[in-house]
């Protein structure tokens, strides 16, 4: 998962490093609750990459240009890298990899077969918008995490270059054909809509993680906070879209 360098960041307010964001992971682990929210935060994640290594192979094969395919497999390879750091997480904490990925793997399955791309520069804008909110989400718990874990999440969603990719190909294309614009807005705008509907369900199904989002688990959000998250992913879509050279 990625950032792209094209977009401006909008990173959560700035969060006194106190409670839980002061401890490491041996002494915030001590919190059952706690604990619980990291694994399934990291189980989440760790799906995440893998589909998402999963995807950009497949797009790979709707690439117009072996230079292109070539860039999507290295792409490619750093998502599953990150999946493999997520994994050796889980481990290393007694956690089964596969067991803390499972709640997870039907909501993100169904996203991706909800939002299948029809063409290539379809893929390329689904892997920058939908790639980039999760990114955005992931960036505004990991303020609240110890320092090991947030450590770990802030490296995996490090940029793997796609969101620089993305955006060169696709203000190419509607250079050379206007028209793609209007379909690619509409295209972005639903991913928006899907990729924040799944979030929501996601979190609403896991009683550790969303007990760490609204408040209840050390430095969690309060209710108005996870408002002004959304708010501030909201906005850094709109800059992406812009970014795009399409209308949010």
């Amino acid at each position: 998962m990625e950032t792209p360098d094209h977009a401006t960041e909008t990173p959560a307010d700035p969060v006194e490093t106190t409670g839980i964001a002061a401890q490491d992971w041996a002494t915030a682990a001590a919190d059952p609750q706690y604990r619980a929210a990291v694994v399934d935060l990291l189980g989440a994640l760790a799906y995440g990459e893998l589909a998402a290594f999963e995807r950009l192979a497949e797009d790979a094969k709707l690439a117009p240009t072996l230079a292109d395919k070539a860039e999507l497999a290295k792409m490619a390879a750093a998502e599953f890298h990150h999946f493999e750091q997520l994994s050796d997480r889980l481990r290393a904490v007694e956690e089964d990899s596969t067991a803390a990925m499972e709640p997870f793997a039907k909501a993100l399955d169904d996203f991706h077969r909800q939002t299948a791309p029809s063409d290539w520069l379809e893929g390329l804008v689904k892997a920058y918008v939908g790639d980039s909110i999760a990114s955005d989400f992931y960036r505004e718990v990991a303020a609240r995490l110890d320092t090991d874990t947030r450590a770990l999440v802030l490296s995996v969603l490090d940029d793997t270059g796609h969101g620089n990719f993305a955006v060169e190909k696709v203000r190419a294309a509607i250079e050379a054909d206007p028209r793609v614009g209007g379909r690619l807005a509409l295209w972005a705008r639903r991913l928006m809509g899907e990729a924040l509907s799944q979030a929501q369900r996601v979190v609403a199904d896991r009683d550790a993680l969303s007990t760490m989002l609204v408040g209840g688990v050390a430095d969690g959000f309060d209710l108005a906070e996870v408002g002004r998250m959304f708010s501030r992913i909201t906005e850094a879509h709109t800059k992406r879209m812009a970014a795009l050279g399409l209308a949010a």
